[in-house]
């Protein structure tokens, strides 16, 4: 009863929302992967973009003026991860925050000794286990024209990563998908690439990042999937088919099965 007056009480403000398909189509005009759907996912992936911006509160950080435009772009790129997932799938954040460039956390934390330190690293983007996701708009404009970076996918994937045991590379899988497969996959990538850096390798196949924690691991190689899709399955084909079983698609085919909604949310 709840999820029908949610869905009733969004389409009142979807058809209130001051968004025209024509400002869609400019936001997402220069993303090659928008392009890659087309016909009846094209309309699903505006709806659900539409959606998300009825759903979650865009918030300005660092004085910068927020517009149509950038809360597009970014509802899209956030929406192509969980097109055949539904909206459901973020409902553990409300909130997107967006800054002109690079953004300096205060993050606070007791070492061993009972010392506290703060963190001030500058970041591209960020997601809190029970909060916001905030992103640098620099690099949200830096996303899908650098190969295989989107930080608003990292990030995303981040939040759907913490829906089973936190952030630690091993979202919810879908009945059906073996774990052990999954675990097998992934492991078997990132020793690969643990090898790389222990042999002093210079050129790496995907971000370095990845080998901060197995959660950073499954957030880059979803970057990867979405916007190179054919290098990660050169690269490593069982964590490819891994994700298409995942995400529910196929960024490799010629379009994706518009079938296989698996519960996405409809207008």
């Amino acid at each position: 009863m709840f999820s029908l007056f949610r869905h009733w009480r969004e389409n009142r403000r979807l058809a209130r929302l001051p968004v025209t398909r024509a400002e869609w189509e400019n936001a997402v005009a220069d993303w090659s992967v928008a392009r890659r759907y087309q016909g009846a996912d094209r309309e699903r992936l505006c709806r659900l973009a539409l959606r998300f911006l009825v759903r979650k509160r865009f918030e300005s950080g660092g004085q910068l003026e927020l517009s149509n435009h950038m809360q597009l772009r970014v509802a899209t790129m956030a929406a192509v991860p969980i097109l055949n997932l539904g909206l459901d799938w973020y409902d553990n954040f409300y909130s997107v925050i967006l800054y002109p460039a690079e953004f300096i956390p205060e993050h606070e934390y007791e070492d061993d000794f009972g010392v506290i330190h703060r963190d001030r690293h500058p970041l591209s983007g960020e997601a809190w286990q029970q909060g916001p996701v905030i992103l640098s708009w620099e690099d949200v404009l830096k996303s899908g024209r650098e190969p295989g970076y989107n930080v608003v996918i990292h990030e995303m994937a981040h939040k759907l990563d913490m829906l089973h045991d936190g952030p630690n590379g091993s979202p919810p899988l879908h009945r059906g998908m073996d774990p052990e497969a999954w675990r097998r996959a992934f492991t078997e990538a990132w020793q690969a690439l643990e090898a790389l850096d222990e042999a002093g390798e210079e050129e790496w196949p995907i971000d370095p990042y990845a080998l901060e924690n197995p959660g950073e691991f499954f957030s880059v190689v979803c970057e990867v999937f979405f916007e190179t899709p054919a290098h990660l399955k050169q690269l490593w084909p069982a964590v490819y088919a891994q994700l298409c079983a995942f995400y529910r698609q196929d960024p490799l085919a010629e379009a994706p099965a518009s079938h296989a909604i698996h519960g996405a949310l409809e207008a």
